[in-house]
């Protein structure tokens, strides 16, 4: 019995510097052994953890395949009998590949996904403490069935809520429609709540490449003709408050809603999209009766996964529409 450690790269795997003034910037070239020599308590866990190093790229050159041929890996390993799975790679994007990996994930094992927003070159670095928390958790039988997770800073967030919501802060992850589902205390792992599991979402990633979706966030005195849809099988629009966008944006948005899915989000970050309480043109009660899609509690990061997950999947509109209203 052993945990998997699937390295991806990102700040944690970050030391020495490259080309640039004052000694340069930080380069991603530690591996997941390297990882695992600056952790000593990771004896602690009770099972050894198994690297797998994988192309260690920065999260903002991650993509959809790559995540996909990731959750595969994962499932061979849990196959081989993992007890589950530890993920490292940079955060900027750890939002959306954790949500991502949790509509694909089949299996009961944890899928853990972890990361630093300091690199070991920096006074204080957070990521061994980080790794060390995601290995507790994977190994623990209390985080069983409950999908894929982000452990950051002690806490464990489920991947439906969690968001980045600082820059540079070792406390960047929250889950503000939610709060964290559990933490850990001196290698000790508690689970308070989560997320009802779904049945995973099977696709491939020859589909997942041939599928466009758009993303436009509505902001003060926009112009629709900024938004553009041009090529995509599905639309995302963020919009203000619980899901509202200028009278002048309506038209345009039933129009496209005519030819491909499109979904309302929230830009806000927290809190859902409402149904049925204002009925202004542009309301959400006007967009919705001109066919856009309510995300509810998704933001409009997830609500985009989610989308181009589904039509990968040969989903049309109407199953669009389900999949949100059971997992939004």
């Amino acid at each position: 019995m052993s945990v998997a450690l699937f390295t991806l790269g990102g700040t944690i795997a970050m030391a020495g510097h490259g080309p640039g003034r004052d000694g340069g910037t930080v380069v991603a070239r530690l591996s997941g052994a390297d990882l695992m020599a600056a952790v000593p308590r990771l004896a602690g866990v009770g099972v050894p953890l198994e690297v797998r190093d994988i192309e260690a790229v920065p999260s903002a050159r991650l993509t959809f395949a790559r995540i996909l041929d990731l959750v595969r890996r994962a499932s061979d390993a849990v196959r081989d009998g993992a007890l589950g799975i530890v993920v490292t790679q940079g955060t900027d994007t750890l939002e959306e590949t954790a949500f991502l990996a949790d509509l694909l994930w089949p299996h009961d094992e944890p899928f853990v996904m972890t990361g630093a927003m300091r690199n070991p070159t920096l006074a204080g670095p957070d990521g061994p403490a980080n790794l060390l928390a995601a290995a507790h958790v994977a190994a623990a039988p209390q985080a069983r069935g409950l999908g894929a997770l982000v452990v950051m800073n002690d806490e464990i967030h489920a991947a439906r809520w969690v968001r980045k919501a600082h820059s540079t802060s070792t406390g960047a992850f929250t889950s503000p429609n939610a709060g964290p589902i559990g933490f850990v205390h001196e290698g000790r792992v508690g689970v308070h709540g989560g997320v009802p599991r779904r049945a995973p979402v099977e696709v491939d990633a020859a589909a997942l490449a041939r599928v466009r979706v758009g993303l436009h966030t509505v902001v003060l005195d926009d112009d629709p003709s900024m938004m553009n849809a041009e090529g995509c099988d599905g639309f995302v629009v963020a919009g203000f408050g619980v899901g509202h966008v200028p009278a002048s944006f309506a038209p345009v948005l039933g129009d496209l809603a005519q030819r491909v899915p499109v979904v309302l989000a929230s830009r806000t970050g927290a809190g859902p999209v409402l149904r049925d309480t204002y009925g202004a043109a542009g309301s959400e009660t006007d967009l919705q009766r001109r066919g856009l899609i309510n995300a509810g509690m998704l933001d409009p990061y997830k609500a985009r996964v989610l989308l181009r997950v589904m039509l990968a999947a040969g989903a049309g509109r109407d199953g669009v529409a389900a999949a949100f209203a059971e997992r939004g």
